[in-house]
């Protein structure tokens, strides 16, 4: 016995030294990668000396004496942290991934590969000016000094995740940095999925319906148009849900999470320092890292601070001595689905207003690590690329015999947009900074500006010229051979919206309809928010002036306007029942629920329980008001849409329809729906957070996903690279934390600010940024995570131009020498 025990001893003993020695061959492979800030390095590409100083949270500052050895330091930095990053956005764009991962991303290399966004990119550059060229060139030079390092030095294949991947890193090239760009606008871009989600619905609700569940945003009429069946006769309804599901490395999971934002300005006279002031949260879906990179540039025109994309050599977000700018997704239509005819004698050809006309082809090859490639024909029309009915759910709206095509303005290889990032850049007024903004293409953004003494939002990019008798008016896919339904070229840059040095001396957007032009003009059909620009107007309009203090207050102000709407109209006749109910039934946790909402202010705070009851209630109560008209079909609608709610309970035209039930005998009133949902939210509260009501948190459903687009969900692995965090907010409040709206977790914090910035020129100095993550890419660095505590928390660090505050806390020194 005693043998026995020794040897289980033995083995135990054997088998954990093991396990520690294979944790410490992982962390010595893996911190291999890990970049020393303060070496010294000898690099081809540079004309003279580039010092790289990191502060102390490791934001490069970039100093060169000429601005193409900055750019190229900047992609040195870049590719020193982020370079795994970099290369997943490359081969998503590229549509390359299944090289890497298999059979799991053929669909999503498919897709790239039809919409031919890298192509676009290459033909692209040779339309910027001679200076974006040559910072795009230098750029990629310094990203390929990094990779020759890591290559000469072992340095770790450059990060960890390269070790479990063996494929070679290729060089970069000028065209990938505008790629990404793309990938930006494909992120940003939900005007395909919206266009087909109409479509569907409206085969299925009648008309008075369908403006319920897909409400116009207030503002302004628009005029009824046909449903879909008579615009593409042959179309059979179905009510299978949508496939917005997630696809390994998609950046895209459908129309609810296609970029939000916020951004506002203050004029001098409404700023107690009398300097303007500027604050921005761009909002997308949360990763770790986050797509966000601080960095700072010494240029000739100045030094430039804030935000930029790793794999692109542009602060995308920031400021200047002279001038700050916040970007907020505008969503302007800027995309149309086409259903093209087929000839029924040759499918090889489609309509045209013409006649019948060959699709331009041709085949390409996509390498499947562990199977055999799969060959695809591209096919392009007219109005563009082709897109299969496994795409954007086509196949629903597609009737036998036709084909649907994109036409999409990121699509156009006449795309200038780097050239206009980078003359925003070096821009000294507001004045400089719009004279070179028609050059902009895609994405479509508004533009927030300030300088000394002004402020102003332009919306930018490219609006397609439409027909005023287009068919659907760009709101559902329409016949792609009829003239009126195509585009005619794009609107005359005079034509996008623009405030400047507006009279109440206060600019914002929050994604909400900005302005109410009658089709063709109109902009956009859909629009972002409804919500959250009410609580801006109230938090502004309530001071006379403004402080850095103030606007940051505004942005990470978690009271939801939605609920404070809501609760009053849904509730009204359930607040009290005037009978007592015994503890323990389903009546008595009714009315302690109603009695924790009756008392809350609206506020979506991570340590108070009424978020949850109230998040539950709706979401709930949208599902029953919806699902017996809909059918599957519901899946679709994710998320609770507060002016359909809204519309019901106050009987709008009728919206009180919704309330019964279809297959039922009696006819339910919206009281009895609420009573129900509330009923079936607590008890999903109880099944999947327990306790007592008081002591719920919102908090723990409401978490901050930052996931590992590679690594996140395999075992063990995940508990290192995934960053978890409990946060405030919701989907309908400034300090947005837009929720999964499905699965197992359908509060989880998934999509909302990656990036918060305040600029203040009364002090620009006093300035202030952070993101949600850290500036590292590498999960073994102290930087992978330590500035997502500080964002958690509502806090923020320096966003300074002097180099002498950056050398004082300086976490390292990298000197760059030009040779090699």
């Amino acid at each position: 016995m005693r043998l026995i025990f020794r040897g289980l001893i033995g083995l135990v003993s054997l088998a954990l030294l093991i396990l520690a020695m294979g944790a410490y061959g992982v962390y010595y492979l893996g911190s291999r990668s890990l970049p020393d800030y303060s070496a010294s390095f000898t690099v081809p590409g540079i004309s003279d000396p580039v010092e790289i100083v990191r502060d102390h949270s490791n934001v490069p500052h970039i100093f060169g004496d000429k601005d193409e050895d900055v750019y190229f330091g900047l992609g040195f930095a870049h590719a020193q942290d982020r370079l795994w990053q970099m290369t997943m956005m490359r081969r998503a764009v590229q549509g390359r991934l299944s090289e890497l991962f298999g059979t799991a991303t053929v669909k999503t290399d498919e897709m790239f590969r039809r919409y031919d966004l890298y192509g676009a990119a290459v033909r692209s550059f040779e339309v910027q000016d001679a200076e974006t060229k040559a910072a795009l060139t230098a750029y990629a030079r310094g990203v390929n000094a990094w990779i020759d390092q890591v290559n000469q030095g072992a340095l770790g294949r450059g990060a960890p995740e390269f070790f479990l991947f063996s494929n070679a890193i290729s060089a970069w090239s000028p065209a990938d940095s505008m790629a990404i760009g793309k990938l930006i606008a494909f992120q940003l871009s939900g005007a395909v999925e919206a266009e087909v989600l109409r479509a569907r619905t409206s085969l299925v609700l009648p008309e008075a319906r369908l403006v319920d569940i897909l409400p116009d945003t207030p503002g302004g009429g628009i005029a009824a148009l046909p449903d879909y069946a008579q615009l593409v006769p042959g179309v059979v309804p179905t009510r299978y849900p949508p496939r917005f599901a997630h696809r390994p490395l998609a950046p895209g999971t459908g129309p609810e999470f296609a970029g939000a934002s916020n951004a506002w300005a203050a004029a001098p006279d409404r700023s107690a320092a009398r300097g303007t002031l500027l604050a921005n949260d761009p909002h997308l879906g949360f990763t770790a890292p986050s797509i966000w990179y601080l960095a700072r540039l010494e240029l000739a025109s100045g030094g430039v601070i804030g935000a930029s994309v790793p794999g692109t050599p542009v602060i995308l977000l920031g400021r200047s001595e002279k001038l700050a700018w916040g970007l907020t997704a505008s969503y302007l239509d800027d995309a149309d689905v086409h259903i093209e005819q087929l000839n029924p004698d040759n499918p090889e050809e489609y309509l045209t207003p013409d006649g019948y006309k060959s699709f331009e082809t041709r085949r390409v090859i996509i390498n499947v690590k562990d199977a055999q490639p799969v060959t695809i024909t591209l096919r392009n029309t007219e109005n563009g690329p082709v897109m299969p009915g496994t795409h954007h759910d086509l196949a629903a709206i597609t009737p036998r015999g036709h084909v649907a095509s994109i036409n999409w303005t990121a699509l156009s290889d006449q795309d200038t947009t780097t050239t206009a990032a980078i003359r925003l850049m070096q821009a000294q007024s507001v004045a400089q900074a719009r004279a070179n903004l028609p050059l902009w293409v895609a994405p479509a953004i508004n533009l927030t500006l300030i300088d000394q003494e002004s402020i102003a939002l332009q919306l930018v990019g490219h609006m397609p010229r439409r027909y005023a008798n287009h068919q659907s008016r760009g709101r559902m896919p329409s016949q792609g051979w009829v003239t009126q339904n195509r585009w005619q070229g794009m609107l005359p840059f005079s034509a996008n919206p623009n405030f400047v040095a507006p009279e109440g001396g206060l600019v914002g957007n929050t994604n909400n309809k900005i302005v109410d032009r009658p089709f063709p003009l109109h902009v956009s059909h859909e629009w972002g928010d409804t919500q959250r620009i009410q609580r801006w107007r109230r938090l502004m309009q309530a001071r006379q002036v403004h402080t850095r203090e103030s606007f940051i207050e505004a942005q990470l102000d978690s009271v939801s306007p939605t609920a404070r709407a809501l609760l009053p109209l849904v509730a009204r006749d359930l607040w009290f029942t005037g009978q007592a109910a015994p503890d323990g039934s389903t009546e008595r946790r009714r009315q302690q629920a109603l009695e924790l909402l009756a008392n809350w202010n609206g506020e979506m705070n991570e340590h108070l329980p009424e978020p949850l009851i109230y998040a539950a209630w709706m979401r709930h109560l949208q599902d029953r008001l919806i699902r017996d008209d809909l059918g599957p079909l519901a899946e679709a609608f994710t998320h609770v849409n507060p002016l359909f709610i809204e519309r019901v309970f106050r009987d709008t035209d009728g919206a009180s329809a919704w309330c019964d039930v279809i297959q039922s005998t009696i006819t339910e009133t919206c009281t009895d729906v609420a009573r129900i949902a509330l009923d079936e939210a607590l008890i999903w509260i109880a099944e999947n957070h327990g306790g007592t009501l008081e002591s719920l948190r919102w908090g723990d459903a409401h978490v901050a996903r930052h996931d590992h687009p590679v690594l996140g969900d395999i075992p063990v692995i995940k508990w290192l690279v995934n960053i978890r965090q409990s946060t405030s907010g919701g989907d309908n409040t400034l300090n947005r934390g837009k929720t999964a709206g499905a699965g197992d977790a359908p509060f989880a914090n998934v999509h909302g600010a990656g990036y918060r910035g305040v600029y203040d020129f009364a002090d620009p100095d006093s300035s202030v940024f952070v993101t949600s993550t850290g500036q590292s890419g590498h999960p073994f660095s102290r930087h992978y995570d330590d500035l997502g505590e500080l964002w958690r928390r509502g806090e923020y660090i320096p966003m300074s131009l002097d180099p002498d505050l950056a050398r004082a806390g300086a976490v390292g020194i990298t000197q760059l020498s030009p040779g090699g």
